[in-house]
Formats: C-alpha cells, sequence, structure tokens
C-alpha cells in the first residue's frame, strides 16, 4: 500500500518528562487560583493544600500522579486493531468536543487519513452571502447548521454561529435546541452556566431517548475553561463540576497565550497550560472517584503588534502540535485539536494558507480530527462560503494522506504491454473503470485552459463556493427528529425562557 506514513514528533521523551515535571512544580510550588469553595474541600479532603481565604490550592505532585495514573487507565483498547474501544467505565468512545472527538481508548497517535473534522465554535459574527460582516441571526444559526449538515466532509458540528437577537443569557439553551433540530452530526455545545447544563441535559435527553441512553453514548457536553494563568473561576468550576456529578465526561480546557497569559517561550506556555488541566484533572477525581476525564490545552503566542489570540500562526502549529503529543503520547488520551482556523478577516489566499496548513499539520501529527471549520478573524466570525471551501480542502487533503494501492492488479504490467509503445490509454476500458476512484476531481478548485477558463460562467474558488453554498441552504432541509421530539424539545426551551435565572 502506497499509503501515507510517517509520524511529525517535536518532543522527545525526555523533553516531555521535563515539560511534565516542570508542570508539577508549578502546581505544588505556585499552585491554582478556584474561585469555588466546594471545589477547595474537594481538593483538600484529597490532600491538597488549600488556603481559603485566598482560594489558591497548592497540588502535591503524589496527588497529582495519582490523578494522571488515573486517567490513563481510562483509556483502554476494546479491539485488537487499536481502533477506538469502550472505556472502563462503560461510556462510548468516541466524545464530542469542541472542536474534534476525544476517544476513550488506548488507540495509538498515528496518521489518520480520514479524520474528523468539526465545524462550530459560536462566533457571534457572520461574513454572509452578500460580502457583509455583521451580528448573526438566529436565521443565520439554521442556515450554518443545514449547511454544514449537507457537507460529506464535515463529521461533527457544533453551533457554527450564535443568534444576537436571543437574550444573552439563553443562548446555549436555544442554541442547543436549533442545532439538534437541523443536523444528527451532534458535536460539542457551550454551557455558559449551571443552569444551562441542566436545559442542555434534558434536550439531549429527549434526542438520546432516555437517560439511559445519554449516559451511554454523551452528546451536547460542554466543557470547562481555565481562565490563564492559573486560574478557574467559579462559574466555570461550577460548570465543570455539574457535569462530573452527573456523570459526563469531562475536561478542563486552557488557552494560554505566549506573552500575555503564559511565558514568552513556547515550551513555557506548554508548561503552565498542562499544569492548569492537570489541576482540572485532579479536581474532577476528588469530585468523584470514577470520573470520566479528559485534559486538553490550546495554546497559542500572543501577536505583539495587536495582543490578539493568533490561531494560525507559523510559530503555534508546531505548539499545538507538541500538545497533541504529550497529550497522546506522555498521557494516553487520543484525540483531536485546533486547526482548519485562520486570522484573516475575509475568505482569500491568506485563509486558504492558513487553513490547509492549520488541518494538515497537525493529522500528519496524528490528530484524530480538527476544527472547528468555517471561521474567519480569530474564530470571531463565521462565513458560509468558508465553510464550503474549508470542506474541499479537507476533501483535497484526506485523498492526498490516502495514498494509492501497490500490487499485482495496479501495477497494470498487462495493460502496458497491451497498449504498447506509443499508444493512448485514453480509449482503454481500463481507463474507463478506474479513473473515477483512481482521480482526484473537484468542483470548486479549477484545471481549465486560459479559453476554457473564460467560458465559465462563474469563475474562482470563493464564486463558487458561495454558488454552493447557497444552492445547499436552500434545498438541504433535514429533518433529524420527531415531531414528537421537535415538541419536547421546545417546551423544554419555552420553560428556560420562563425561568427567572434567564430573565
Amino acid at each position: 500500500m502506497g499509503q501515507v506514513s510517517g509520524l511529525i514528533k517535536l518532543l522527545s521523551r525526555e523533553e516531555m518528562e521535563l515539560l511534565h515535571r516542570s508542570a508539577l512544580h508549578v502546581l505544588a510550588e505556585v499552585g491554582m487560583r478556584i474561585d469555588h469553595e466546594g471545589a477547595l474541600l474537594w481538593l483538600d479532603a484529597a490532600g491538597c493544600d488549600v488556603d481559603m481565604d485566598r482560594r489558591v490550592v497548592r497540588m502535591p505532585p503524589p496527588v497529582v500522579e495519582q490523578a494522571v495514573s488515573r486517567l490513563r487507565s481510562q483509556f483502554v483498547s476494546g479491539t485488537p486493531a487499536g481502533e477506538p474501544g469502550v472505556s472502563a467505565a462503560g461510556y462510548a468512545e468516541r466524545m464530542p468536543h469542541r472542536y474534534s472527538a476525544i476517544y476513550f481508548s488506548s488507540m495509538p497517535r498515528r496518521i489518520h487519513t480520514n479524520f474528523e473534522v468539526n465545524a462550530g465554535g459560536f462566533p457571534p459574527f457572520i461574513y454572509d452571502l452578500d460580502g457583509h460582516r455583521r451580528p448573526a441571526t438566529l436565521r443565520d444559526v439554521r442556515d450554518s447548521i443545514r449547511l454544514a449538515d449537507a457537507l460529506d466532509e464535515i463529521d461533527l458540528v457544533g453551533v457554527p454561529c450564535c443568534a444576537a437577537e436571543v437574550p444573552e443569557k439563553l443562548r446555549p439553551v436555544v442554541m442547543a435546541a436549533e442545532l439538534v433540530k437541523h443536523t444528527s452530526k451532534l458535536g460539542g455545545i457551550e454551557a455558559w452556566s449551571v443552569r444551562d447544563v441542566e436545559y442542555i441535559t434534558r434536550i439531549a435527553e429527549v434526542v438520546a431517548g432516555s437517560q439511559e441512553a445519554l449516559r451511554r453514548r454523551p452528546i451536547l457536553v460542554g466543557y470547562g475553561e481555565a481562565r490563564s494563568p492559573l486560574c478557574l473561576d467559579h462559574n466555570m468550576a461550577a460548570v465543570f463540576i455539574e457535569y462530573i456529578q452527573r456523570g459526563f465526561p469531562q475536561s478542563l480546557d486552557t488557552m494560554p497565550a505566549a506573552g500575555t497569559t503564559a511565558p514568552a517561550t513556547s515550551a513555557g506556555t506548554l508548561v503552565l497550560g498542562l499544569a492548569e488541566t492537570l489541576g482540572g484533572l485532579t479536581l474532577a477525581y476528588a469530585v468523584r472517584e470514577d470520573a470520566v476525564v479528559s485534559i486538553d490545552v490550546n495554546p497559542t503566542l500572543t501577536d505583539m503588534r495587536t495582543l490578539i489570540y493568533p490561531y494560525a500562526g507559523a510559530d503555534r502549529l508546531p505548539l499545538v502540535a507538541a500538545a497533541l503529543q504529550m497529550l497522546a503520547d506522555y498521557y494516553g488520551r487520543p484525540g483531536g485539536c485546533h486547526g482548519g482556523k485562520t486570522d484573516a478577516c475575509v475568505p482569500g489566499v491568506q485563509a486558504g494558507v492558513e487553513k490547509a496548513l492549520s488541518i494538515l499539520f497537525p493529522v500528519l501529527a496524528g490528530a484524530a480530527g480538527v476544527g472547528t471549520l468555517g471561521q474567519l478573524e480569530n474564530a470571531l466570525t463565521f462565513s458560509f462560503e468558508q465553510l464550503v471551501m474549508d470542506a474541499e480542502i479537507v476533501r483535497y487533503i484526506r485523498r492526498m494522506l490516502q495514498g494509492f494501492v501497490v500490487d499485482e492488479v495496479t501495477t497494470c504490467v498487462e495493460i502496458i504491454k497491451e497498449v504498447g509503445i506509443g499508444g493512448n490509454y485514453l480509449g482503454h476500458l481500463h481507463t474507463a473503470r478506474n479513473f473515477r476512484r483512481e482521480f482526484w476531481r473537484s468542483e470548486l478548485m479549477e484545471r481549465y485552459p486560459w479559453e476554457g477558463w473564460q467560458s465559465q460562467p462563474v469563475k474562482g474558488f470563493e464564486a463558487k463556493a458561495r454558488a454552493k453554498a447557497k444552492q445547499l441552504i436552500a434545498h438541504h432541509h433535514p429533518e433529524p427528529l420527531s415531531a414528537y421530539q421537535v415538541r419536547a424539545i421546545d417546551e423544554i426551551v419555552e420553560a428556560a425562557r420562563r425561568d427567572p435565572w434567564y430573565q
């Protein structure tokens, strides 16, 4: 098999050990501020040094190492070929996450030629099909979900944009309801409060069919997120703990940025992020010994000209790949990472370069999936046409990584003898039988001589993507739920609207 191989590795075993030891040192000597009394009490009972007045927790290395050991034991293989299995806790092996999926499996890090991609992320703005950037509406949300559902290359769909006219507090609940009504490719979801978790879980139960079915295969699971450096505020701690107590898989994400919220080196940023997510891991097991937990780090390096959090710099891609290697090879947590990102504000050459490289490099480093697609402007803006172009980039990369078959049949010695010297294979039956599966063709990328290109009614990658987006939005209307389920979900949303919490 002429298949692409050769995994990118950035860190030696000694370097991974140093990064881990450094993260342990940070947790033991500096600690984390966790602004949640219950969390502090649980960590105190677990053997941590807790300053209740300052709300600072120092975590001794043996306590953190015990949590790491428990994490590693969770990820077990269910099949002999190293494919995703079922965790010891009995959960489905694949938990949809913010940008990809986490595999509760000992699946080894390798090049996944059919890697998954996610469209989601909750951006508040869209770059619409008329070329205007504006706040997203509820109609935009529905159209974006249906478009992502229509694209075969998209495997998981979060909420590609969030509606500005929905009251801010209600957005997670309303967006979750819209998501499940318009796609069955359910990805992760935002939860901004403990009350959100309650209503989103009720929606998920309707989709899954029962509480037990939802526990077996969790959907619409949110996540906690640390505030770098080394802080976990009350709200995020409460969301994280609520999911843990309900028995859902959970992770504490961190997004340290070198030079602002992390040290101005890639290694220092990675150490800080590892310390934060390992702090969350320790907290999870302090709350519930049988918690099913993952860890995650999404680092970057601050752009010192603008102080933005860049998503697609040449300096960030090795850092993301190194974080992926640490999580998979050192801690035994398979999964995906950020990818398909751009810092460009509009579709164009910069977006295409950054999108392609920020998908390809992590995949070559062993990412099982990347996301989230369709975004511009550091994930603040969603674009319909960009999502279509991103899907085509994914098609391109998947075909490239697929390689080709080398065997007695495909070497074609008899066909070569039959055509002979100076012959032509165009009219041969063998060509007609094989070209569709062997040759890669694109609806959007152009391969014409000048005269043929001039005669095309729609010219250019972006214009063709816009046309395809319009066509799919106009004609693709999935109905993944029954009428009964839709009514039940609408009732849950109305109950949330009446809840004093959301007033």
